[in-house]
């Protein structure tokens, strides 16, 4: 029998309160202590995905992408295609700054359909196009 786990991607910061902040307001989401660790926060998105944020006074930004072009681990969050120029409007908004953006050929006409940004702590996160809009429960799919 395999022991219940719970996944979290933690993300390391000096101010581990502004980045939560900025990702719960990105993803539409709540923040809060991790039961029994108050170190940790805890983001939860509108969707049910949860990131951790842990404070590091010695965090240093990564370097992404490395010059050699390999891809570090990342925050990956899809977007509808229709929706991809406002949600980088509101995580620029938040703070994001944009890093690069590239046509993956997925959405014709449009003008990226992948950007990447790192967030306010150098993080890195992509907004990627998906075919359809998200349901409000994140599921791809008509709009109910």
């Amino acid at each position: 029998m395999t022991v219940p786990k719970t996944t979290v991607l933690v993300l390391d910061a000096a101010e581990p309160e502004l980045l939560a902040r900025f990702y719960a307001e990105l993803l539409g989401g709540t923040t809060g202590p991790a039961p029994g660790d108050e170190e940790l926060l805890l983001v939860t998105g509108r969707t049910g995905v949860v990131l951790g944020v842990r404070r590091d006074p010695d965090h240093v930004p990564p370097s992404w992408p490395l010059p050699e072009g390999s891809q570090q681990a990342h925050v990956h969050m899809l977007v509808g295609a229709r929706h991809l120029d406002e949600a980088e409007r509101e995580a620029v908004a938040l703070g994001a700054r944009p890093v690069a953006a590239e046509d993956d050929g997925g959405a014709p006409g449009s003008r990226t359909t992948w950007r990447r940004y790192a967030d306010p702590a150098g993080h890195a996160f992509v907004l990627a196009a998906v075919g359809e809009d998200l349901a409000p429960d994140g599921s791809t799919g008509p709009l109910g």
